[in-house]
């Protein structure tokens, strides 16, 4: 295994030894939480959880309560999956799987690390339904070193094909926190910073998806995440609606209503000392905005009752033509879309 040159998460390559540790740790944070609310979903993600054994996969699940969840989500990269993984999965309550194929072109894979190709995804998304997981999400990066528009309308091309309910697309981010984001900064050539295209163009693939995944039934209900009818991500629509959720393991973040924290970020911290590092109050007012305006619905007009000092932003960013007024809410335009970090960043305090 490899982390991939556009990873910015809080994931890396560890030894057995390690993992074992972490494993137990995290049986142990999770066996000794006390549950202020049965879990309505499970999201199993960071890194690849489906390397992780059957069995240990199982007794992780076994140590939540109130399963069968409505929604159990396991984040996986192509390339190992048998039916018996698939099976084995199912048995232990995951019902939803995310693919992260980023691409369905070999050149764009290979520049990134990714060793899976095209058939490969076709043979195991088979698998994962013969299995009994028909809910699968394919993630999809717009702005991969080498892409061009015949190549993304390509790499759509496969999701017509495979017929899968959940498409995420991400353009792709430059920071400091991936081998490709660094290199970009540093306006060098390696992993193919190069040949990554331009903005405009990047947000031109976006626009693309959008049109071409709504041809298909698959209609953006968030920035970033295309559904059909049904198969939205109740999990993570519970990030951007404010709710409670709780966090385990490396790098987890947890909200309560109230307060926000943190666990240590990486695996050896993890284990040398589980508790959370960070304990922060939330900001609802802030929050409710930079969060609800991910959505397509966007938020109630209501909110803007008590926007306070955000008030002269809110106007300011409806006559600029990124957010707009209609049935009672405000919201992203297509525009306002594209230039998302831009709005949000006036709502971050």
């Amino acid at each position: 295994m490899q982390k991939c040159t556009y990873c910015n998460f809080a994931s890396g390559v560890f030894p057995r030894d390690l993992e074992l540790r972490y494993v137990d740790v995290l049986l142990s944070e999770l066996r000794s939480t006390e549950w202020p609310w049965p879990p309505e979903t499970v999201y199993l993600g960071g890194g690849t959880p489906s390397q992780l054994a059957p069995e240990t996969l199982s007794s992780i699940l076994a140590a939540i309560p109130a399963a069968p969840w409505p929604e159990a989500t396991l984040e996986a990269a192509p390339g190992n999956l048998s039916l018996e993984t698939a099976s084995a999965w199912r048995h232990a309550g995951i019902n939803r799987v995310s693919l992260g194929v980023q691409s369905f072109v070999q050149q764009e894979l290979s520049r990134t690390g990714r060793r899976h190709t095209a058939e490969i995804v076709e043979r195991e998304i088979a698998l994962l339904r013969e299995g009994g997981i028909d809910s699968i999400n394919v993630d999809l990066i717009a702005g991969l070193p080498g892409q061009t528009e015949a190549s993304w309308r390509s790499s759509l091309d496969w999701i017509e094909r495979l017929n899968v309910p959940h498409v995420s697309v991400y353009m792709l981010e430059v920071d400091e926190d991936s081998r490709l984001g660094r290199e970009l900064l540093a306006l060098g050539s390696r992993y193919g910073a190069s040949a990554v295209p331009e903005e405009d163009a990047i947000a031109a693939f976006y626009e693309i998806a959008v049109d071409r995944l709504a041809g298909l039934g698959i209609e953006r209900y968030e920035i970033s995440n295309f559904a059909r009818p049904g198969f939205e991500s109740r999990h993570n629509l519970k990030y951007w609606k404010r709710e409670p959720y709780l966090g385990f393991g490396a790098d987890a973040h947890s909200f309560d209503g109230i307060m926000r924290w943190q666990n240590p970020e990486t695996a050896a911290l993890y284990v040398a000392a589980p508790a959370p590092v960070e304990r922060i109050p939330a900001d609802p007012l802030s929050e409710g905005f930079f969060l609800g305006l991910r959505l397509r619905e966007g938020i109630e007009n209501a909110a803007f009752l008590h926007a306070g000092a955000f008030h002269k932003v809110i106007e300011k960013f409806v006559q600029d033509g990124l957010l707009e007024r209609g049935d009672g809410r405000v919201r992203l335009t297509s525009r306002g879309v594209l230039l998302s970090n831009e709005v949000f960043a006036e709502f971050i305090a």
